[in-house]
């Protein structure tokens, strides 16, 4: 089922009258695990911004179940429809694990951590005593609590290790089959756009699909 669309969709910077979107089509479906890539100044992370409603197109849609996020407003789309998760993680840096996960549900279990891989211990202690890949499942917890159906990562495994990376991008892969999330993910990893089931590559101001990965692109 399509969840999030873009539709006819065309993008320039403020003060600028170079385009770095035209005219983009694309649906996303839930249970689907896509990823986004291209050079450095491609637009991917535009992209991210307007599929997340922090920014909007000069021209065309983006749709949530096939209605306009602009009629609802930006910020419930925000509120209700996506998570984000961040290469720098974006935890509050004095706070425990399970207490960042709080803030977004105050109702949250300690069991998405642990089934996220992290003990007892570690839920307990300051956030910034965990290691990387530790920080980011918690990121991605916090995400996961929210419950909305849409999680869009901006290079979530960039500051990881190959091991860790391979960790994160199982754990999201699992999060679109079982969870029946639309999980978005804007990389230059290889490695994650060749675990995807749907790889979009931004060039030339236009998304297209594409069935392996180029060198070029990394």
């Amino acid at each position: 089922m399509d969840i999030l669309e873009i539709k006819n969709v065309t993008y320039n910077y403020p003060n600028s009258s170079e385009l770095v979107l035209s005219k983009v089509n694309q649906k996303f479906e839930i249970g689907k695990f896509y990823a986004i890539i291209g050079k450095s100044g491609a637009g991917k992370s535009t992209l991210l911004s307007l599929l997340a409603g922090l920014d909007k197109p000069q021209k065309g849609k983006i749709l949530f179940k096939g209605n306009d996020i602009e009629k609802d407003g930006y910020s419930n789309h925000r509120k209700n429809n996506i998570s984000l998760v961040f290469q720098n993680y974006n935890l509050i840096d004095y706070l425990t694990p399970i207490e960042n996960v709080r803030l977004v549900n105050k109702n949250a279990s300690e069991t998405i951590l642990f089934e996220l891989g992290l003990d007892k211990s570690q839920i307990n202690r300051n956030v910034m005593r965990l290691s990387g890949g530790q920080q980011q499942r918690v990121a991605i917890a916090r995400a996961l609590v929210s419950e909305a159906p849409i999680i869009l990562a901006d290079e979530p495994t960039g500051n990881l290790d190959v091991d860790t990376a391979s960790e994160i991008i199982e754990i999201l892969k699992k999060l679109a089959k079982e969870r029946n999330k639309c999980v978005i993910v804007v990389t230059h990893s290889k490695e994650v756009a060749n675990s995807a089931d749907i790889v979009l590559e931004l060039r030339d101001r236009k998304l297209k699909n594409i069935n392996k990965i180029t060198p070029e692109v990394k």
